[in-house]
């Protein structure tokens, strides 16, 4: 795996969104897997995943979010509720113009997985494949809690507070709480406009579903604590008659699904998918599993 030097790309308000990319091995990649990572935390997080990837013959881009790792704007704020989703459109962009003819695929986690199911419920940009993990359709809000974010968002729509994530509930693994933790990228902040578009963004998702239009594998944890897999389970019900959505469900695994204590499955559901896709060599997969 070679990992470029993160850089930026500026939007069209001014403001940065850094970039990092892992290059393929051979060269000509088979498509372009572009990562958007969940709340608080940062792209250097998926090295791990992008190593999988590019050893199957795929290039990874990953991106902060405005207002996360190294990209500008108040930790976990937004200055609209669809920054997230306008600004994938750029980095989309960008993915073509730097591999053009090359199948894009978007692999979204939690919020990142609400953001890439909303980039295509929309109809933004035209992607080839999609990969939810653990994303976040359905958020554990109360009515009243709904309610008054809806308000914060028209009546205080900079004010930030703590995201409620606790850290114990990303993995099994003793050792991802506290690396979380001390990683300086990461960040416990939460604002209005942001909390409103996680309450009420997966609704377009679930509205899409029944004539979605992008083959999707969607990965999802059955014991997460984080977001709810019900979401998950009522997102695949509703995409059925689309034919288009696999869903797996990891019944014993908490949030991060890459980086579980037993991850091996989950890779491996992961580059079956790809596989059956971009028909990479399935000894390759073996080989680094």
């Amino acid at each position: 795996m070679s990992e470029s030097a993160p850089r930026t790309l500026r939007t069209a308000d001014g403001q940065t969104l850094a970039l990092r990319e892992w290059l393929a091995t051979p060269a000509a990649p088979l498509a372009v897997v572009h990562v958007t990572h969940g709340l608080g935390e940062h792209a250097g997080r998926y090295a791990h995943v992008a190593q999988r990837l590019n050893a199957l013959g795929f290039a990874v881009r990953a991106h902060d979010h405005f207002g996360h790792g190294l990209s500008s704007g108040a930790r976990g704020g937004l200055p609209n509720e669809l920054r997230l989703v306008d600004d994938l459109a750029l980095l989309i962009d960008n993915a073509r113009a730097a591999y053009p003819g090359l199948p894009i695929v978007l692999l979204g986690h939690s919020m990142g997985g609400l953001v890439a199911a909303s980039f295509v419920a929309r109809g933004v940009r035209p992607v080839n494949a999609l990969v939810l993990s653990s994303p976040a359709l359905s958020p554990t809000l109360s009515a009243a809690q709904k309610g008054l974010i809806a308000v914060l968002s028209r009546l205080a729509p900079g004010l930030r507070v703590g995201n409620g994530l606790d850290a114990q509930d990303l993995s099994h693994d003793p050792s991802v709480a506290p690396a979380y933790l001390s990683d300086p990228l990461n960040h416990d902040r939460i604002g209005a406009r942001l909390a409103r578009f996680l309450a009420e963004e997966g609704a377009r998702a679930m509205g899409a579903a029944p004539q979605w239009p992008v083959p999707t594998l969607l990965l999802y944890a059955g014991a997460d604590r984080l977001v709810r897999p019900e979401g998950s389970r009522a997102f695949a019900a509703a995409a059925a008659p689309s034919g288009q959505v696999q869903a797996i469900a990891f019944e014993q695994h908490f949030h991060e699904l890459f980086n579980e204590l037993d991850a091996r499955p989950v890779f491996e559901a992961l580059e079956q998918w790809l596989g059956a896709r971009f028909g990479f060599d399935a000894r390759r997969a073996a080989a680094i599993a």
